[in-house]
């Protein structure tokens, strides 16, 4: 395993907001130097999901119509999202719910890697917070695909310092003021 406490998350950068009505959606975008399919495999299967995602997931969510109970890692007390894969064009389009938002993720083939994209409906009070929680997370999946995994970082990542740093800075970029996390809030 790579070194975990040598790792620094770099600056705030790829995420937006969107405003239709009252409802919010953040878009995270990473380009990655991996296959679409090899980045497609970290998305859906259980065991790569362990290592990078911010929640556990009970069964594979590579397959419309799956029923998947999604559990948030280290959460205050335990949260358990039950959630049915809506969309699973492999290795480029996957739709699920997580803790009632909708989560879109897209796969682009770029060169020989990945343009990655995630759309996920938040809470505008967690934008800037959400965005800090998954740059964190595309940077350990982003490592664990280039065989020098750190170990996922997520749920107590408001104690790592790198978190704190880049909720202020999204929270900047957002226009918005930087928010506390609340004691029981899911990360993401």
């Amino acid at each position: 395993m790579a070194n975990r406490e040598e790792y620094t998350p770099g600056p705030a950068s790829g995420a937006q907001i969107r405003k239709d009505g009252e409802k919010w959606t953040l878009i995270l975008v990473r380009e990655l130097r991996h296959s679409p399919e090899k980045v497609w495999q970290a998305l859906t299967d259980p065991a790569h999901l362990r290592e990078w995602a911010p929640f556990e997931a009970d069964g594979n969510l590579g397959t419309v119509g799956t029923a998947v109970k999604l559990t948030t890692v280290a959460a205050p007390k335990p949260y358990v999202t039950e959630t049915t894969v809506k969309r699973a064009e492999a290795p480029k389009v996957l739709e699920y719910g997580w803790g009632g938002n909708d989560m879109r993720w897209e796969l682009e083939a770029l060169g020989a890697g990945t343009r990655l994209t995630l759309w996920a409906s938040i809470d505008r009070r967690f934008i800037s917070m959400g965005a800090a929680g998954w740059h964190i997370c595309f940077d350990v999946l982003e490592r664990l695909l280039a065989g020098e995994p750190i170990g996922r970082i997520a749920g107590p990542t408001m104690k790592f310092a790198g978190w704190q740093r880049l909720n202020a800075e999204y929270a900047k970029q957002f226009g918005i003021e930087t928010p506390s996390c609340p004691p029981n809030a899911p990360k993401g």
